[in-house]
């Protein structure tokens, strides 16, 4: 696998070089790699699912829900995260993924502990149709070795031996710094309180939601938090790639399934106007970083090829 020593590699597009990158760091090993990988691929199958059938107006999930909207929009995270996830593999270094990795080990962790703690409002515990019965075991059962996977493969990268850090290869600009603060607190702090009190919590919520649905949505939201302070501590556009892909493919999700469950949201309401605003910072965040990420690369030399045989032939005949 690929390391941080390698010389750096060129860009989709042929003859332009990739941004720089800190020197140093721990390599990125491939139980990082493949777990992402995973996640990615049942957040697609998963994800996919979930969302699909709540665009339909039907209820479907681990539990009992009172409103498609919550399940639905559970399922546009896993969907638009998962492109950003399966970048991880391509990646080098430990410090060019991990802000995306601690929000993942924060969803993965968080969302098998609320499955558990509400254990007794799932398909499994309380009955019902089959196919819910049978999803709500898959779901705590992938969850459960997603999550045991995950925590094995942190403990592992950071057992890795690594060098210091490098100097920022791309900073971030200062005028964004304030704005991703704010963004990343305000996704934190609704997510801590979703999860810490969820009765209390769930009534700022623009929709109907009951207790699982609460925290489930909590757990997300304080991933997404973890993700943008994570990036914003960085401090370094190469470090965060994988991230400015999971940010702007999670909110356009969001939005197509807020968009379609409009009828059920309360959007008179203050909290409503919260998440557009948080929502848009996600996806301005993304994008913004991918455009600022690929300004140093028109400043930095053009690679100058090496001389063809036969010209370095007549070069030395010149010189005799």
């Amino acid at each position: 696998m690929p390391n941080a020593s390698d010389p750096p590699r060129t860009d989709d597009v042929p003859g332009r070089p990739r941004p720089p990158l800190a020197a140093g760091g721990r390599p990125l090993t491939a139980g990082v790699a493949m777990l992402a990988t995973a996640v990615a691929v049942v957040g697609v199958l998963v994800g996919g699912l979930l969302a699909a059938v709540a665009l339909t107006g039907h209820v479907f999930g681990a539990w009992r829900s009172p409103e498609p909207l919550t399940p639905g929009l559970i399922g546009a995270a896993m969907l638009g995260t998962a492109p950003g996830l399966l970048a991880v593999s391509r990646a080098r270094a430990w410090h060019e993924v991990r802000s995306l990795v601690h929000p993942l080990a924060v969803v993965l962790v968080g969302l098998f502990t609320v499955s558990l703690l509400d254990a007794g409002q799932l398909y499994i515990a309380r009955g019902g149709p089959i196919v819910p019965v049978l999803f709500s075991l898959g779901w705590l059962f992938v969850l459960g070795a997603l999550c045991v996977c995950a925590l094995i493969a942190l403990v592992l990268q950071y057992l890795t031996p690594g060098r210091p850090l490098g100097p920022r290869g791309a900073p971030l600009p200062g005028w964004s710094k304030p704005a991703l603060a704010v963004l990343g607190s305000s996704w934190l702090g609704i997510g801590t309180g979703l999860l810490v009190r969820p009765g209390f919590w769930a009534g700022f919520v623009p929709w109907s939601v009951d207790r699982p649905d609460a925290q489930a949505l909590g757990v997300w939201a304080l991933a997404l938090g973890v993700g943008v302070l994570g990036a914003l501590a960085e401090d370094d556009l190469g470090r965060t790639g994988p991230a400015l892909i999971a940010l702007p493919g999670t909110a356009v999700a969001v939005t197509v399934v807020l968009a379609c469950r409009a009828a059920a949201v309360d959007w008179s309401s203050g909290p409503a106007l919260c998440l557009v605003s948080m929502v848009a910072g996600l996806l301005l965040a993304g994008l913004g970083g991918r455009v600022l990420l690929r300004g140093p690369r028109r400043h930095l030399p053009a690679r100058t090829p090496p001389p063809r045989a036969d010209e370095a032939d007549c070069a030395r005949n010149r010189r005799v």
